[in-house]
């Protein structure tokens, strides 16, 4: 580690996930230092510059990228702004981590990934799960052999906050067509367990999925009264994986259960472990293991080591995963370690969820890309 090293931090967007994720965790990290924040209305910026002694203000979101002490750039923003801020940000040099989706098109989003590396720069997309304790340690398991050939993993998402038809459904593009399905839950919260369960299966080779409508009639934000709207609120698919493994997911708007609601099952010849991300009795989630000549699952108690510094498990999970999403994300940076969840990984996840999208459609099973493709 890189003695005495800052990594100077700008945040463009000063919203809700911005105040209870993203400045928590840089404010806590004696690595990074919050130099600018912007947004288009001055008193969110002022606000959150007040509450994380953020030295600089901006509404213009380019005059925060040309900042010199802003070495990296954060795009905690409305999806259809992720994609131009993150490639005026990598065109000025400088390193970038976007919410997700970065992009509306496969396409774009590897266009990103490719224009990235030519710039020479680093990226990161808040694939926020990545970074719980649990899953780190699944992943482990993974890597090390612990769990042996993995068969099976099943990634699944169910939280019931959209069944309430009055709780306001966000962020529908303008351009969504309301005459047929929106895919909407596959492509928030599906992008997340895509990623992760490619992270321990490897790249995928095929999948099948099915899409369904199940509250058609629901507020919409910017929208005035209760709308008709066709929006995919539950979504499974299967999948197959190069490697031989098989994979289920389930995402679901509607599905009861508290948020952030992420499972994660993953079944090997050598054992199987399961991540259970639900806040429950303000523990933020639980993890148990279980092999051949123990078939009981048994629930593993991880170090404090293996949390950010200064949390626990009853640390509020938006503050707990992205502290450690952070810690990882400027140590790569100032420790030139190997990246993580990159644009790449990013695009990867989006093809994904894109050819779940069409094998509804269409009815079939959809081939993936080989990697690198």
């Amino acid at each position: 580690m890189t003695a005495g090293k800052r990594l100077g931090v700008g945040v463009i967007g000063a919203h809700a996930w911005a105040e209870k994720a993203h400045l928590p965790g840089y404010h806590a990290y004696d690595r990074a230092e919050l130099v600018a924040i912007c947004d288009t209305v001055p008193e969110r910026a002022r606000a959150m510059a007040e509450m994380f002694g953020i030295r600089k203000i901006y509404t213009d979101a380019q005059q925060l990228i040309d900042d010199p002490e802003v070495q990296m750039v954060d795009v905690c923003t409305p999806t259809d702004t992720h994609l131009p801020l993150s490639l005026a940000a990598i065109r000025a040099g400088k390193h970038v981590i976007s919410e997700k989706p970065l992009a509306h098109s496969t396409e774009d989003a590897f266009m990103a990934a490719r224009v990235a590396e030519e710039h020479g720069v680093r990226t990161k997309l808040g694939f926020t799960f990545r970074y719980s304790p649990a899953i780190r340690q699944i992943k482990t398991w993974v890597d090390d052999g612990t769990l042996g050939e993995i068969f099976h993993v099943h990634g699944l998402e169910q939280n019931s906050q959209f069944l309430d038809p009055t709780y306001p459904l966000r962020q529908v593009s303008a351009d969504a067509d309301w005459s047929q399905l929106i895919p909407s839950s596959i492509v928030g919260y599906g992008s997340h367990l895509l990623d992760l369960v490619r992270w321990c299966a490897g790249e995928y080779k095929s999948v099948i999925g099915s899409l369904h409508n199940y509250v058609p009639e629901r507020i919409v934000r910017g929208y005035e009264g209760m709308q008709r709207i066709p929006v995919e609120d539950g979504a499974v698919a299967l999948a197959e994986f190069v490697s031989g493994a098989q994979g289920i997911l389930q995402t679901s708007y509607i599905a009861v259960g508290n948020y952030p609601g992420v499972e994660l099952r993953v079944y090997g010849s050598k054992g199987a472990a399961v991540a259970r991300l639900v806040e429950e009795n303000g523990v933020a989630e639980t993890l148990h293991f279980a092999t051949p000549d123990q078939v009981e699952f048994r629930r593993v108690d991880l170090p404090a080591s293996a949390l950010p510094p200064g949390t626990t498990l009853n640390t509020p999970w938006p503050e707990l995963y992205y502290r450690n999403l952070i810690r990882h994300w400027v140590d790569e940076i100032l420790d030139d370690k190997e990246g993580e969840c990159t644009f790449y990984d990013g695009a990867k996840s989006q093809e994904t969820v894109n050819a779940i999208v069409q094998s509804h459609k269409e009815r079939r099973w959809v081939d993936l890309p080989e990697a690198g493709k």
